[in-house]
């Protein structure tokens, strides 16, 4: 008590000198400067509330069926605003029943006129008054319409997904907007100086000829005039059912998620009726191999001051797996260890700089333009390809550089490269993963396939654990299938496809010898 009495005296209150609050140095002025403690609460401060380590759940998709089958998954991320969408079991692999064209159709005419919007303008202003946006893709297998917003407008982004899913008006005038549009991106795509997207569609016509992931992913020309309404209505009666649906956000709860779809997802009539259509084709990829090839004049393809070279495009492919499967993630590292890009790519950490195409083929062959390593992964198949592009007179020499590095893929794998890839696959994983849409896009598809979401942490350890051995066998494999081949431009010098067929069959991976008596 004494010293309590003596402290008050000295003009110290007895918290604030067991605090550190004794005065001991003074300002300029002369009044006394307190050594200031953190260890207690400082007085007329309000207590401070610190965040605590969340516990495991937080941070895991829940996923929730609705009694019709519709799949709500959610994962939480902190922010002001979220990322929402449906994502529907359908594709241009379900069109051989139907009139190929109709996902590009549906991709096109998204966000447009529905039941409670009378225009794209309107369902825009909705969106603007939540500092939203909206987009729709279509790939071979899924059609994705998402909405980014601020979270607190959740109830009317949900609202606003739910009609534009199922109660689309398909106006006369819109229909007519959209057979406009893409009859343009056809011309475009002919004309790009970039031919990937078009090597793209024909190499997956080669490798799965007439059939699922190999059917055009572009409406053809000549159907644009043929979709119409009442096309595209039978169509979504068979593909667009609760159960071939997901309902995916990011960035916001959980139960606020589900409650809003049941309220606007849960018996709700469609526009096209609840009638059944037709049988879903269920069909699974069958791997045939071959080539297409279109002879074109790329002479022109990019005129200007610093016009792009005429060249001849190559792709050749080889069956790989689903993404399903275990070696889904051996051909992963696989295709990283490739890598590859153009020749005039800028270098840099990260930048694939030490790969295998660049290392062996860019860097050795000036005169090669580009070659890229691409792995196209669906639920029953997948495509590993290379592509590579340089001048028509040396088309042969370019198909004999690329069978060699298919060959040499189930030869030794060093264990730096290993690890190179590895590390960059991880990498690129956790970047991308930092995007919400990203986010968005991955539980979408995850819970589309699985009805669950592996997390990044899970595949990273799936990818440390991959084994040169892994490399060897799963590339073995791969090169006892037939190749699947792609050619565009001046194709005077091509090999045929035996040639090819030959090459990669062989243990080097060199074309067979031409004998020619006058050259």
């Amino acid at each position: 008590p004494g010293g309590g009495a003596a402290a008050a005296r000295d003009g110290v209150p007895p918290v604030s000198r067991r605090c550190g609050l004794a005065a001991g140095r003074s300002y300029s002025g002369g009044g006394a400067y307190p050594s200031v403690s953190l260890t207690c609460p400082l007085p007329g401060v309000p207590k401070a509330v610190f965040a605590a380590a969340e516990s495991r759940e937080r941070f895991e998709t829940r996923v929730t069926v609705l009694e019709n089958g519709l799949r709500v998954a959610s994962q939480n991320k902190f922010g002001q605003f979220c990322t929402v969408g449906i994502l529907v079991n359908s594709g241009s692999r379900h069109e051989a029943k139907y009139l190929s064209g109709i996902s590009h159709f549906l991709e096109k005419l998204a966000f447009s006129s529905t039941a409670q919007f009378g225009s794209k303008d309107e369902i825009l202003l909705t969106l603007e008054k939540h500092g939203g946006i909206c987009d729709c893709q279509a790939s071979r297998d899924t059609i994705m319409y998402a909405v980014s917003a601020d979270a607190r407008g959740l109830d009317t982004v949900v609202n606003l997904l739910a009609d534009v899913t199922l109660q689309p008006r398909f106006s006369d005038e819109e229909m007519e907007m959209t057979r406009m549009a893409i009859r343009f991106e056809l011309e475009d795509l002919n004309m790009r100086p970039d031919p990937e997207p078009l090597l793209t569609e024909m190499i997956h016509a080669a490798a799965f000829r007439d059939n699922t992931v190999g059917l055009n992913r572009f409406c053809p020309v000549e159907n644009t005039d043929k979709i119409d309404r009442a096309v595209l209505h039978s169509y979504l009666s068979s593909y667009y059912t609760p159960d071939r649906m997901v309902l995916a956000g990011v960035g916001i709860e959980h139960e606020h998620l589900v409650e809003c779809a049941r309220k606007y997802l849960l018996g709700v009539q469609p526009v096209w009726g609840s009638g059944q259509g037709r049988a879903v084709d269920r069909s699974v990829a069958q791997y045939t191999g071959g080539i297409i090839k279109v002879e074109k004049d790329m002479s022109d393809v990019s005129l200007g001051p610093t016009p792009i070279p005429e060249l001849t495009h190559i792709m050749i492919g080889l069956e790989s797996c689903s993404f399903l499967e275990d070696d889904f993630i051996p051909f992963a590292v696989l295709n990283m260890m490739m890598g590859g890009g153009g020749s005039f790519s800028a270098g840099g950490p990260g930048k694939g700089m030490f790969t295998r195409l660049y290392l062996n083929v860019l860097n050795r062959h000036h005169w090669m333009y580009n070659a890229t390593s691409y792995h196209h992964s669906y639920e029953d198949t997948g495509l590993l390809c290379i592509h590579a592009s340089a001048d028509p007179k040396q088309v042969r020499e370019m198909v004999e550089i690329i069978t060699r590095e298919f060959i040499l893929m189930a030869g030794a794998v060093g264990e730096v490269e290993l690890e190179r890839a590895k590390t960059q696959l991880k990498s690129m994983l956790m970047m991308n993963l930092e995007s919400r849409p990203v986010i968005f896009e991955d539980v979408g598809r995850q819970v589309l396939a699985t009805s669950t979401r592996k997390l990044p942490h899970e595949l990273c350890a799936l990818i440390s654990q991959v084994k040169p051995s892994d490399i060897k066998r799963v590339v073995t494999k791969m090169l006892h299938k037939k190749p699947a081949v792609a050619a565009l431009g001046d194709l005077t010098d091509l090999p045929t496809y035996e040639h090819i067929q030959a090459a990669l069959s062989s243990k080097d991976g060199r074309l067979p010898r031409l004998y020619r008596l006058f050259r």
